[in-house]
């Protein structure tokens, strides 16, 4: 055991423990999708919720796994001997993580939120709570939450022990309407005439797909308008001649990019530009 990189053996005793881990590269980023997801169009190839069948560490939190086989596979060790750190599935744990990016969003924490685990961070502090919930960026000023369909870095048991998932961090994942940034009207796609029926079969299908999309443009660090196209063209791609995408599915994509400063008419052209590019 002496001879496996830390990251493994911090990822093994965790996975042992019921934590679905996966493997961070430099950056703390996931390791980029193999050439066979990047041919699916980055699409997760899910058996159940956080697992991805891709034999390599594809999709983010999707691959998140405790199976010590996994963990241990050719494919996986390639990424753990480059890994740099570990990371973690909170909502797959039955977890939530409020993740405050700063010391004005700890001063917050201390005065707002019950007392639960807590995990130093470079910049602040994680407060680990009992309960999943769905992952939401930027709530307020310094503080994510990350739980389903999200992943946090492992950095440590931390100090206390973790308690409930209060009513006041859920409360914080519901966006109040606001006038600057309206629904976009009259832009459903719709099911061709004579078109078999939905061949994803289940609405949590089209759920995990629309949450990737809103994190892949929430996390772009740099090239926004193309990740926001880019992920338009993924998503109309994949839903957009079945007739699952519904108003509230792009209301919430335009939502996500609007986040990152793109403009209404910026995120309108952009999604008219997809439809066009695959003759939608």
């Amino acid at each position: 055991m002496s001879a496996l990189p830390e990251p493994l053996r911090t990822a093994l005793r965790l996975a042992a423990t019921g934590v679905p881990v996966l493997p961070l590269r430099a950056g703390k980023a996931p390791f980029g999708n193999c050439q066979q997801c990047n041919a699916c169009g980055g699409r997760p190839n899910m058996k159940s919720a956080g697992a991805c069948t891709c034999p390599a560490p594809c999709h983010a939190w999707a691959a998140a796994t405790t199976d010590p086989d996994v963990i241990t596979s050719p494919a996986w060790m390639t990424a753990w001997r480059r890994a740099v750190c570990v990371a973690y599935h909170p909502g797959a744990a039955g977890l939530t993580v409020v993740d405050l990016d700063d010391a004005a969003a700890v001063a917050w924490a201390r005065t707002a939120l019950p007392p639960t685990q807590t995990v130093e961070t470079t910049r602040g502090e994680h407060w680990i709570y009992r309960g999943a919930m769905s992952s939401h960026n930027a709530v307020r000023p310094g503080v994510d939450i990350k739980s389903t369909m999200s992943y946090a870095r492992y950095l440590g048991p931390g100090t206390g022990t973790v308690t409930a998932l209060p009513d006041t961090v859920c409360a914080l994942a519901v966006k109040k309407p606001s006038p600057a940034r309206p629904a976009p009207r009259g832009l459903t796609v719709p099911a061709p005439t004579g078109r078999a029926e939905c061949p994803h079969r289940t609405p949590a299908y089209i759920e995990r797909g629309i949450a990737m999309a809103e994190q892949r443009i929430t996390e772009a660090r740099s090239a926004v308008h193309a990740t926001v196209y880019r992920t338009f063209l993924a998503v109309l791609s994949t839903h957009g001649r079945c007739g699952c995408l519904a108003d509230a599915h792009v209301a919430r994509l335009f939502a996500a990019a609007q986040g990152k400063g793109e403009t209404l008419r910026h995120c309108t052209d952009a999604w008219s530009n997809a439809r066009t590019r695959l003759g939608l």
